[in-house]
């Protein structure tokens, strides 16, 4: 009995034994087992959490692109919008100059009618001063200025 080795082998079966009264395996195997559930389940959980960051990963993919093809659809209308209202004022800013040509035409015929009509009216006053001179001249007397009166008048009348 004096061996070591025994009483360490005696020694470690006593530890074994107390250990197992004490239900200390069965305490480690259940902390191990719980210890791997609660990590089985973070793994799960992790797991869920990365499906839904893919899946919002998606939606935000997806509501991205619609807004980038509605920015575009917007610029596109701006453009095609902008386009229509420069047409529509260069079409609006031709028909001004067409209109406001055409009333200075009027206005230049007017004025050139109304100078017509001067000038035709001072060539009858002239006219008529001129015959009127010359009547006097050649004819004299009571029945001259009854001539030269009804002369004129008629002239007058027929000129203009």
């Amino acid at each position: 009995m004096a061996n070591p080795t025994f009483w360490v082998a005696v020694a470690l079966a006593i530890f074994i034994g107390v250990l197992v009264y004490y239900g200390v395996p069965g305490n480690v195997a259940k902390q191990l087992d719980s210890r791997g559930k609660r990590i089985a389940d973070e793994l799960a959980e992790a797991k869920r959490l990365r499906e839904d960051a893919e899946k919002l990963l998606k939606e935000y993919e997806a509501k991205r692109a619609a807004a980038e093809r509605e920015a575009a659809d917007i610029v596109s209308t701006a453009r095609e919008e902008a386009e229509r209202l420069a047409r529509e004022a260069q079409e609006k800013m031709a028909d001004f100059v067409k209109r406001r040509t055409a009333s200075a035409e009027a206005k230049i015929a007017q004025a050139e009618a109304q100078a017509s009509a001067e000038v035709r009216a001072a060539a009858v006053d002239v006219a008529i001063k001129a015959s009127e001179r010359v009547l006097r001249e050649q004819i004299t007397g009571p029945t001259a200025a009854s001539l030269v009166s009804a002369s004129l008048s008629d002239v007058r009348k027929n000129l203009q």
